[in-house]
């Protein structure tokens, strides 16, 4: 299928918005696991997670709901104790445990609500699945977002069973990572604090 790409800064919030919301959006390192995850498992999952998204995206539901509806899909499909930790970045390994599980919860309760409040801007779109493929250590599904009267483009979801489960770690969109996006954000957040993380949880909790 072709479709013709459109650049990040003619509308950064409709990529924002699928990336951080579902991913979500570093691409991760994931050596020396043997796979035991399989393309059709890891095409399934994402088919189950846009399926889902579609159905937020377009439940006609109140702002409240829909963000609530998002951070399932969350907690449901997404490695959150990954993302959340490579969201962190190296002040992950001076955080205590208590401090990263704290993180995590406000991280998870963050993302929904900030592009959960985007939501109704999207009403009438949708995701298609169109392939998998193995890509060192995970899998990479691929799919096409489409929106009104723009040009389709390209999302890869990265799913690994690293964790245990068959989860998503990150989202590609039109070759942006998302997550890396949130790296720098919560980074530059953490540096106005001066590398207190209990005060970014706390923030994160209001925002």
């Amino acid at each position: 299928m072709t479709h013709t790409k459109t650049p990040m800064a003619a509308d950064p919030n409709r990529r924002t918005v699928l990336g951080g919301a579902l991913a979500l959006g570093a691409a991760l390192a994931l050596p020396g696991a043997a796979f035991a995850l399989t393309d059709g498992e890891a095409r399934a999952l994402i088919d189950r997670a846009v399926g889902e998204v579609n159905a937020v995206i377009n439940s006609g539901k109140p702002e409240a709901a829909m963000i609530s509806d998002f951070e399932n899909v969350f907690v449901r499909y997404a490695d959150l104790a990954v993302i959340a930790q490579s969201s962190l970045g190296v002040a992950a390994r001076q955080a205590t445990p208590a401090q990263l599980q704290a993180y995590a919860a406000a991280f998870k309760g963050y993302i929904a609500r900030k592009y959960g409040r985007r939501f109704r801007e999207f009403i009438g779109s949708r995701i298609e699945v169109t392939g998998s493929k193995q890509v060192k250590s995970f899998y990479e599904v691929s799919s096409i977002a489409y929106f009104k009267n723009q040009a389709p483009f390209e999302v890869l979801w990265q799913v690994s069973d690293k964790s245990g489960k068959n989860l998503f770690f990150n989202i590609i969109i039109e070759g942006v990572n998302m997550l890396a996006s949130e790296r720098t954000e919560i980074g530059a957040m953490l540096d106005q604090r001066r590398g207190n993380i209990d005060a970014l949880i706390a923030d994160l909790q209001k925002l």
